[in-house]
C-alpha cells in the first residue's frame, strides 16, 4: 500500500506543478502550438475550466487557479487518506 500512496501522492503533485507552470505560462509571452505548452495546456484547462465558469476572470486577474489548486489539495489529502485508512 506504500506503494499506491507515494504514487497517488506523486501524480498529485505532478498535476500541482503543471497547473503552477499553467499559469505561469499566462504570464509571459510563449508560442501557444509549441509541443510543451501545449502538452501542459491540454493536461490542465479542463480542469481548470471547470474554476473558471465558477468564478470568471476579474479584469487581467484569473483566480480560478488559486481555487483549483486549493480542491486540489484537498483531494490529494481526501484520496490520500482514505488509502491509508483501507491499508
Amino acid at each position: 500500500m506504500n506503494f499506491l500512496t507515494d504514487f497517488v501522492n506523486l501524480a498529485f503533485n505532478i498535476y500541482g506543478w503543471l497547473i503552477i507552470i499553467r499559469v505561469l505560462l499566462t504570464w509571459i509571452p510563449v508560442n501557444t502550438y509549441h509541443p510543451v505548452v501545449n502538452f501542459i495546456t491540454s493536461l490542465t484547462d479542463p480542469y481548470l475550466n471547470l474554476f473558471r465558469r465558477l468564478i470568471p476572470p476579474v479584469g487581467m486577474i484569473d483566480f480560478s487557479p488559486i481555487v483549483a489548486f486549493f480542491v486540489l489539495e484537498v483531494m490529494r489529502m481526501a484520496v490520500l487518506q482514505l488509502l491509508l485508512m483501507l491499508g
